[in-house]
């Protein structure tokens, strides 16, 4: 890299028009025929260019051999045609970000307080006033009372800036790392080199296939069935097919969804279709933001790849160029073809379970914030009118006095202490607590392989209920090996093991029909290269399936290599590439015997169904009728998969030259198969991946598995993951079956209705296809069987993921395999492609959660108690116990440090022992809130114990006001000491809020938290002792001292009271999300109608459930009775016994409006409880 780099800073002298006139084509040139395109396009490339091999002699390049490779040739290129990157759009400046941070509410609330109580600080009307003597030396710091509040807001501006700008920071450097690790294979010097994107140059020939992102525009010069998807720049949903002759160009950003081939690079960076949008964008990208499913992003979580809605759907960055078309958008319109609006009400609609507005935190927040803001409008309200009118009573009734123009300042106190309790009532420093929360677990679950993109996903994971978890590389290892093989006419087992594939017997002309069909038949992309240090196993590059096939080719002794050497991509005859549809894919060669071969391979029962013959132990071809083809599936196929394998099917058909096929026919050309072999590939399940469900499970997570496996494979794999169990009755269902069920008519539209009794007891979706998984997520986040909804996460790693990934409330991509889309669609990254990351994501979702509950806990305590000793204060003793300045201590100062202390608790393993929140779930549960009013009882006893009481007690001069003249002393001093001390071991019960005894287990785990709490109380003894004239303090005596010190470790003595309270349904709750009618039917009568007076006991509940229970596993095991008689013991599956069992009349998936007669030995995986069980469990 470095050495390219050097010649091409030299040859920088080298004007853009010197070097292109070493060229025969000019840069404009080949910008306006890459913009004619089509028709027109191809004919001026003919006519015009000489057709592709007249472009290649213009830009001085081979079609076979490619570029030379030289530095002065590429220098010479760059300088003509220019480097293939876009520079990035330049990053938001500080001031931005700390405008964006301003755009909160609660700040803005503060703000214009904070300006009110600064001008009011000096506003002295003129005249007599009533604190002649002694007010001035108070007036003279009420200024402090404003610059506190505006102190605060800048403080929290600046992180929230801060975060945002080291968050683009680290994004940015992500992209860098990004462009630095994405390669792509070109040709140079006639070998294939991987070289980094943005070192691609005009006139390099670069290999393209399946899942690419194109990294420049180009002409296709060889092509085996391509097409492309254009879509995020054209707008044309369709495939695009390519050929040579028809149709060649080939445009930056978009995507191969079929097939390989070459291209001829013709515009690289801003001069490519995709750089020129760019261009186009210029002004407009940075006024139009974006709404993605995330839009609270524009407000506080700047991500620098949701910038302009045009961007989003044509430039979505994640190529090595900085930035490239994303076909998200379009990829959801071809292969989920659902109007999904009809049928969910669209992003738009109110009842949709989606929050499309904010995150389910958020949600909850602001509703609180709006709360809590009426609670504290009310009381500043009432605080004012109360002084207001005993002042005006005594005054102006009971004195008689006139008018005074001095009765302005009383007046403006009055004003002022009722905005000091509505400054005081609003949670100030809860956007910090959010914001710190959520920045230090970005920070920490980067070390847990979560790198997150949105940071709302760190949250909602913690409120996730159901997982929908991809198969390969998440649950498994995603490296795979051939441990079975069926051929010639016999099993083979454990052939991993040299030593038993030493004993595998083949004919010789097979082996070399299994050599050459594995071999051609893989992407030339897919191979084997020599281990890393400390390993043993062969790296594998490419499709791991293949990579698993040409494993076993070495076993048997072959070389893939030579084999490819022989018959180079450009000599193919055709090529059927594997797609999700065709699930297998064919090669067709021709052999130098001159017979044209197709070799084809693909999903077993697939390929297999197209087998006419069969080749015998002998290597000799015999006929493979109906009957073998069942006996085949029955005794090796399902075996297979019930070990966990993937069965892959060998085989091939012969032509001859003079009697070629139409090869667009693909039906007739890929049938008439001659079978070779049947490979049993293992995927081994992650060792921690069993560990980590059984997590879920605790945690009260669902964890489905949606794969394109077969369905005994996939079934095998779940009971080893531990996703189902063999004694359970959950469904595992093939994507067919499960269309069929959630659908009225066969193509109809998704019956939310159907799909509601499908999805609750589903486990695994096998052979299943993007649109499947789409639909699988949608309809859980729409379903309200669930009163406190679901929240769905999923995983993905392909292009067709996108949907599904966009669709869910966290979707989490796969850093090693996933591709562009599926990163840009997520909301996290896996770094390690490992299901344990998730489940530590939702380790430390939790713990945001909680820790915001736990600072709210403290907060609201604190605000409780100061709002109402201020409004009982006021009228009671004419002035609040707490002066202004102190308040603002308290509630800025201390809850800022708080925040800090309890929003960077580490999180435990305990998070994961108890069921998830859920959507509508209040943030302050009726626990919190027992809490908050015992500590706030508490404490309002003791300060206003403190304020009648104690100059009597602690023997000390009364420092009520007398004539409305308030002098700082020892009584008031006391108070305030009092408080913040109570506050201060608050703070230590507040670690715990779901009523732990041991509130002090685990301190010393978070230095942070007893560093900040010691220096909170140190700062408190300096105000108190040497801050008389800004805090209107008069130190205190040691005696006094520790009275203040019994009083705040009494509230941890309190706090085991408070927790002996029981929790009542009577308690009131606040900070609800979202408020839904659940539609369970929890209690149907015979009908399916909801039977009047049946409520249930939970003892009754259980009972019934112990019941129902019972007589569904004697149901089972008269079913299993049943199947053994009639099918011998390895065949009686348990899909087979479903099939039999489960009657086929189309009612039965409506079985809870209509009772359907079922006989004994069904076997019924969402069929409800019948009308004989509730009358039996009702006597």
């Amino acid at each position: 890299m470095a050495k390219k780099k050097k010649p091409t800073a030299g040859q920088n002298e080298l004007s853009p028009e010197d070097a292109g006139r070493e060229f025969g084509i000019s840069l404009k040139e080949l910008e306006t025929l890459m913009q004619t395109r089509g028709h027109e396009g191809v004919k001026e490339l003919n006519e015009t260019y000489g057709g592709l091999s007249g472009l290649a002699q213009k830009l001085k390049t081979h079609l076979i051999h490619g570029l030379s490779g030289k530095d002065a040739d590429l220098s010479i290129r760059l300088a003509a045609f220019g480097r293939n990157e876009i520079p990035p759009k330049p990053p938001k400046t500080f001031l931005r970000l700390m405008m964006d941070a301003l755009q909160d509410v609660t700040l803005v609330i503060l703000i214009i307080c904070a300006c009110i109580s600064f001008a009011l600080s000096f506003y002295h009307p003129g005249g007599d006033t009533f604190e002649a003597e002694v007010k001035p030396k108070e007036a003279n710091v009420e200024w402090i009372e404003g610059a506190a509040i505006i102190i605060a807001v800048i403080v929290v501006v600046l992180v929230t800036a801060f975060n945002d700008w080291t968050k683009e920071r680290q994004f940015r450097g992500l992209q860098s790392k990004i462009e630095l690790d994405q390669k792509f294979n070109v040709i140079r010097e006639n070998s294939v080199r991987q070289i980094p994107i943005k070192d691609i140059v005009v006139g390099d020939i670069c290999q393209i296939k399946y899942g690419d992102l194109l990294p420049a525009d180009g002409v296709v010069v060889q092509s085996n069935d391509l097409k492309v998807d254009e879509s995020s720049l054209t707008g044309e949903s369709d495939l695009i097919k390519k050929h040579e002759s028809r149709d060649p160009f080939l445009l930056s950003g978009t995507h191969i969804m079929e097939g390989s081939g070459k291209m001829l690079v013709l515009a690289v960076g801003e001069h490519s279709q995709t750089g020129m949008i760019f261009k186009l964008l210029g002004a407009t990208k940075e006024e139009e933001v974006t709404t993605d499913k995330k839009p609270s992003e524009s407000k506080n979580q700047n991500n620098e790849i949701a910038d302009a809605d045009a961007k989003e759907r044509l430039i979505k960055s994640g190529s090595a160029k900085g930035a490239a078309a994303n076909n998200h958008d379009a990829t959801e319109l071809q292969e989920v073809n659902l109007d999904g609006d009809k049928q969910t009400g669209g992003d738009d609609d109110p009842e949709h379970m989606k929050v499309t507005e904010r995150s389910i935190l958020q949600a909850k927040l602001t509703k609180l914030a709006i709360q809590i803001g009426y609670a504290g409008m009310t009381i500043a309200i009432m605080t004012v009118l109360v002084l207001l009118i005993r002042f005006s009573i005594e005054e102006f009734i009971q004195r008689g006095e006139r008018w005074n123009n001095k009765y302005w300042s009383r007046f403006v106190r009055y004003l002022i202490t009722g905005i000091t309790v509505l400054v005081v009532a609003v949670p100030e420093g809860l956007p910090l607590a959010v914001t710190i929360s959520l920045a230090y677990a970005v920070k920490k679950m980067m070390h847990d392989n979560n790198l997150v993109r949105h940071l709302d996903a760190c949250e909602t994971m913690g409120n996730a209920t159901a997982i929908c978890s991809d198969k390969t590389g998440t649950l498994t290892t995603n490296r795979m090996t051939v441990v079975q093989i069926y051929i010639g006419e016999k099993h083979w087992k454990n052939v991993e093991n040299p030593n038993k594939a030493k004993e595998i017997v083949v004919p010789a002309k097979t082996k070399e029909i299994v050599f050459e069909g594995i071999a051609v038949n893989s992407s030339y992309s897919s191979k084997l290269l020599p281990p890393p240090e400390r390993e043993v196993l062969a790296k594998q590059v490419g499709n791991k399936t293949e990579c698993g096939l040409l494993g076993f080719v070495g076993v048997l002794g072959g070389s893939y290599d030579e084999i490819r050497t022989r018959y180079p991509e450009e000599r193919f005859v055709h090529v059927y590439t594997f797609n999700s549809v065709r699930k297998n894919m064919s090669t067709v060669i021709r052999r130098p015997d001159s017979v044209v071969r197709m070799h084809t391979k693909g999903a077993s029962e697939i390929v297999l169904k197209k087998c006419k013959t069969i080749l015998n132990r002998n290597g000799d071809v015999i006929p493979f009728s109906n009957v073998d083809y069942d006996r085949l599936v029955q005794t090796i196929i399902e075996p297979m998969a019930c070990d966990g394998l993937r069965t892959i099917c060998v085989a091939y058909r012969d032509f001859t030259p003079d009697a070629l096929p139409d090869w667009d026919d693909e039906t007739n050309c890929v049938d008439q198969l001659t079978c070779i072999c049947i490979c049993g590939i293992e995927d081994p399940v992650r060792a921690e991946v069993p560990d980590a469900i059984a997590k879920c499970r605790n945690a009260g997570i669902t964890v489905r598995m949606v794969t394109g496996d077969n369905v005994n494979t996939a079934r095998s794999i779940a009971l080893k993951c531990g996703i189902i169990s063999p004694n359970d009755s959950f469904l595992v269902l093939e994507g067919k079956e499960f269309n069929r069920r959630i659908r009225s008519k066969p193509d109809g539209e998704v019956d939310q209705a159907l799909f509601d009794k499908v999805w609750p007891h589903l486990r695994v979706l096998a052979r299943s296809s993007p649109q499947d998984k789409y639909v699988l997520v949608r309809g859980i986040i729409a379903s309200k069987i669930n009163p406190t909804r679901e929240v769905v996460a999923v995983t993905g790693d392909g292009t067709n993921d996108g949907p599904a990934l966009k669709k869910a409330d966290v979707g989490f991509a796969m850093g090693i395999q996933g591709t562009d889309v599926a990163k840009e669609a997520s909301d996290i990254i896996l770094v390690d492609d490992n299901f344990n990351s998730i489940v530590k994501a939702v380790m430390w979702g939790r713990n945001v959660y909680d820790s915001i509950a736990k600072f709210l806990q403290f907060q609201l305590t604190v605000n409780v108690v100061a709002v109402f000793c201020a409004f009982i204060g006021a009228c009671i003793v004419k002035e609040s116990p707490l002066r202004a300045v102190q308040m603002l201590w308290v509630n800025l100062i201390m809850d800022t440090l708080a925040s800090l202390a309890l929003a960077t608790e580490v999180p435990t393993e305990e998070l994961l022992t108890r069921l998830p929140y859920g959507r509508t779930r209040p943030l302050i549960s009726r626990t919190m809130m027992k809490n908050i009013l015992g500590h706030a009882i508490y404490q309002l006893g003791v300060m206003l114990f403190i304020l009648f009481a104690g100059p009597t007690v602690f023997d000390m001069d009364d420092g009520r006001p007398v004539d409305s003249v308030f002098k700082p002393s020892e009584h008031f001093t006391m108070i305030f000491n009092v408080f913040v001390l109570m506050t201060l071991f608050n703070e230590i019960n507040c670690r715990k809020i779901h009523g732990e005894q041991n509130v002090f287990r685990g301190i010393f785990t978070n230095p942070i938290f007893y560093g900040i709490w010691v220096v909170t109380f140190v700062v408190q003894i300096v105000l108190v002792q040497y801050g008389s004239v800004a805090f209107s303090c008069v130190a205190l005596t040691f005696e006094q001292w520790m009275w203040c010190l019994f009083f705040g470790v009494t509230v941890l003595l309190w706090n085991q009271i408070v927790n002996l309270i029981p929790v009542t349904h009577h308690m009131p709750k606040w900070g609800a999300g979202e408020v839904y009618e659940p539609n369970s039917p929890v209690d149907l009568g015979p009908e399916g109608q909801s039977r009047q007076g049946a409520s249930l006991t939970k003892g009754q509940i259980l009972w019934l459930r112990g019941i129902t229970r019972l007589q569904t596993q004697l149901r089972v095991i008269k079913a299993f009775e049943d199947s053994i008689d009639r099918y011998p013991l390895e065949f009686a599956t348990l899909d087979r016994l479903r099939a039999i069992n489960v009657p086929k009349v189309p009612s039965y998936y409506n079985d809870f409006e209509h009772d359907v007669p079922l006989n004994n030995s069904t076997i019924t995986d969402n069929q409800p409880l019948s009308t004989k069980i509730i009358q039996e469990t009702e006597v």
